[in-house]
């Protein structure tokens, strides 16, 4: 009897504790449903666009550039004679000049109204359009040593006026070359170079991230992405 009735309690006590194991195994069981329930995404879009706004003005390329300026002009005659027009070269009317300029020629991007609409997200996708590129003439200068010149007997030296006109001609021919520099397409990989080893610290993957303008431009975009700073000096 006593081993009967010892055998007994010992069967509640192992009831007992397998039922408190099966309750603190359901009740973690429906702590950690929760926990997951409450789990969200990061978003990570205003942390990134604060992070680009801090580039501020990025300057993406640079040109140095040696141009040359020619001018040649030639001393005519015109009139009427005997009811007759005549349009006559002189002799010894010529007058030539060679002007060697070096130009720099700056590609930026401005971040500082980049905004949320700038980005575009796709599950674990990720694009960035960036703002328009611009580009600045920030320097042009005449080497007035290795000018070159041939003015004929007949014909008065080029005056600073017109070597003013000649050196805006010259930095008006820089700018309409801009097209064939791919300054655009430097400015482009360079803004790439610097924003994406920064999305990547937010969590994103090399391959799942796109740097890109809105558009592919054209020389008919020129005017709208050349600084107002080029034109005015």
């Amino acid at each position: 009897m006593e081993i009967f009735y010892y055998f007994c309690i010992r069967m509640k006590q192992s009831i007992c504790y397998i039922s408190m194991l099966l309750l603190l195994l359901t009740a973690c069981g429906g702590n950690n449903e929760k926990t997951e329930a409450r789990v969200e995404p990061l978003d990570t879009i205003p942390m990134m666009v604060m992070q680009i706004q801090k580039c501020s003005k990025l300057y993406t390329a640079e040109y140095h550039l040696h141009k040359i300026v020619t001018h040649d002009d030639q001393m005519k005659l015109k009139g009427t004679f005997l009811a007759q027009e005549f349009n006559i070269t002189l002799p010894f009317g010529n007058r030539r000049i060679a002007i060697p300029m070096d130009a720099t020629l700056k590609a930026y991007v401005d971040f500082s109204d980049f905004s949320k609409k700038n980005i575009r997200r796709r599950g674990n996708k990720i694009e960035v359009v960036l703002p328009d590129p611009k580009v600045q003439l920030t320097s042009s200068k005449i080497d007035h040593q290795e000018i070159k010149k041939q003015v004929s007997i007949l014909r008065g030296n080029f005056t600073d006026e017109e070597m003013a006109d000649y050196e805006k001609q010259g930095r008006a021919a820089i700018l309409n070359d801009i097209p064939k520099l791919g300054i655009i397409d430097m400015a482009q990989e360079s803004a790439a170079n610097t924003l994406i080893p920064m999305i990547m610290q937010l969590g994103y993957q090399e391959k799942d991230i796109t740097i890109t303008f809105r558009k592919e431009f054209t020389l008919d975009d020129l005017p709208s992405l050349l600084d107002s700073r080029s034109i005015a000096r």
